[in-house]
């Protein structure tokens, strides 16, 4: 197959897009780059020959940006872009997700990931989606424009002796087993139902529900064990899931939704032995000791106010880097929510103008008997006597409902509100709320 080159980078360096062929090749490199032990080697490798088997529903084989050294043929530099859709309070917007970013040491400061990462933005941007996020290093990615913005993992964590032990005689309660074909329907409704206690969750539609339980290699580092929990009737009371190997000596769960109808409280309990005994049993398969159990289920979630005491360890979440170019575009697809959020405050058929500054451009909101009729983007010499000041990006942090706007300005001392009345009204327009995203990768 013909490599497609997207520019000659200098005399030697090439930047073209993946094929299928590069498939093991770029296992290695993301081996090498990117792991972190003998687990996480392998789940790196079975997640990079899943993107570009051509298998997956978001992802086909010319997803990754390669830089190559045509003097040895060897690939030195890539990136990808794994597309999905995500939604803001139910309103679907598409996302692209950057991932796998890695340069061999050798290349280091030329410039390769700013080059690769303007030719992701633009096929981003081709695809129509308002958004760009990316897990990675501190710092690094806010030199692309990306600001940490949205709540990534967090959770909770205990030790053998907070494992609840059955009463005498006292039968499992709850049973699980491995989630099936049949199964599909259900998952989508309980997540869709455990989806709407976040602000913002990523879409699983029937394929990607699919390909997670059966089109997946076994050690995808992003692949999880999805888990029926049925009653003793055998009806499905929720689901779980599992990553397919131990952080090393801890068994941690990554999702967690029951059905309506059924207890948190009574649920968790069995959940947590059943936690315990998968992290003994792949403990054994991968040489690693079970020692600790853990819910990675972000900030906050149901099952830890019911079982506080049996989850000592706390762990802070981590931030996505988000990137939005085109901010009044997404303000505007998410006009609903703004208005209905207006609608439940104390800013009720609100008339009005404002005016927000990020000291290089900025964005007009003009709202009308709590309509909001227009979002239109300031230039910079049209942002003189905002009511509202903020350094760049650090807008997304209201946006995307991270921050309000007291931890904003304690934050940062150069984000400056006129008065009171225009800090109650950006905390209307976007209340503090948490999310915790299932991505996908």
């Amino acid at each position: 197959m013909d490599k497609e080159i997207i520019r000659q980078i200098d005399e030697h360096l090439i930047l073209r897009r993946s094929t299928q062929a590069d498939a093991q090749e770029v296992a290695r490199f993301n081996k090498e780059i990117h792991g972190e032990g003998k687990w996480d080697e392998i789940g790196l490798v079975d997640w990079t020959l899943d993107l570009l088997s051509g298998e997956g529903p978001t992802f086909t084989p010319d997803d990754f940006t390669l830089v190559e050294d045509t003097s040895s043929g060897k690939i030195v530099s890539a990136c990808c872009l794994i597309s999905q859709t995500w939604a803001y309070e139910g309103i679907p917007f598409k996302v692209g997700r950057p991932e796998l970013v890695g340069t061999h040491k050798d290349y280091r400061r030329k410039g390769l990931i700013r080059q690769q990462f303007d030719v992701l933005h633009e096929w981003s941007k081709q695809r129509g989606e308002l958004v760009q996020v990316i897990t990675g290093i501190p710092y690094y990615y806010r030199q692309f424009g990306y600001e940490m913005t949205l709540n990534l993992g967090g959770g909770r964590a205990g030790y053998e002796a907070h494992v609840p032990e059955l009463k005498e005689d006292e039968t499992e309660p709850y049973t699980f087993r491995l989630a099936e074909e049949g199964d599909i329907p259900f998952l989508m409704e309980t997540y869709q139902r455990g989806s709407s206690r976040n602000m913002v969750n990523a879409v699983w539609d029937e394929a990607q529900w699919r390909y997670e339980l059966f089109g997946k290699r076994k050690y995808n580092i992003n692949r999880r064990m999805i888990y029926i929990i049925e009653d003793q009737s055998g009806k499905p009371a929720g689901f779980i899931g599992i990553p397919p190997h131990k952080w090393g000596k801890s068994m941690m769960l990554t999702l967690y939704e029951i059905a309506e109808g059924f207890a948190w409280t009574d649920i968790t309990p069995s959940v947590i032995r059943f936690l315990w005994q998968t992290g003994v049993r792949l403990g054994e398969e991968q040489d690693q000791p079970q020692q600790i159990f853990g819910f990675w289920l972000g900030e906050q979630h149901p099952a830890y106010d019911v079982i506080d005491t049996l989850l000592p360890r706390k762990r802070q979440p981590y931030t996505y880097y988000v990137r939005v170019p085109d901010l009044p575009a997404f303000l505007n697809l998410v006009k609903p929510v703004l208005e209905a959020r207006l609608a439940e405050s104390s800013f009720v058929n609100y008339t009005g103008e404002l005016k927000i500054s990020f000291y290089r451009d900025g964005i007009r909101l003009k709202f009308n008997q709590g309509r909001l009729e227009t979002i239109d983007p300031l230039r910079f010499d049209e942002i003189e006597g905002c009511a509202a000041n903020f350094p760049p990006f650090t807008f997304f942090h209201l946006v995307f409902s991270h921050r309000n706007m007291a931890e904003i300005k304690q934050a940062y001392t150069d984000c400056t509100t006129d008065k009171d009345e225009t800090m109650h009204l950006l905390d209307a327009l976007f209340p503090k709320k948490p999310s915790s995203i299932w991505d996908i990768a």
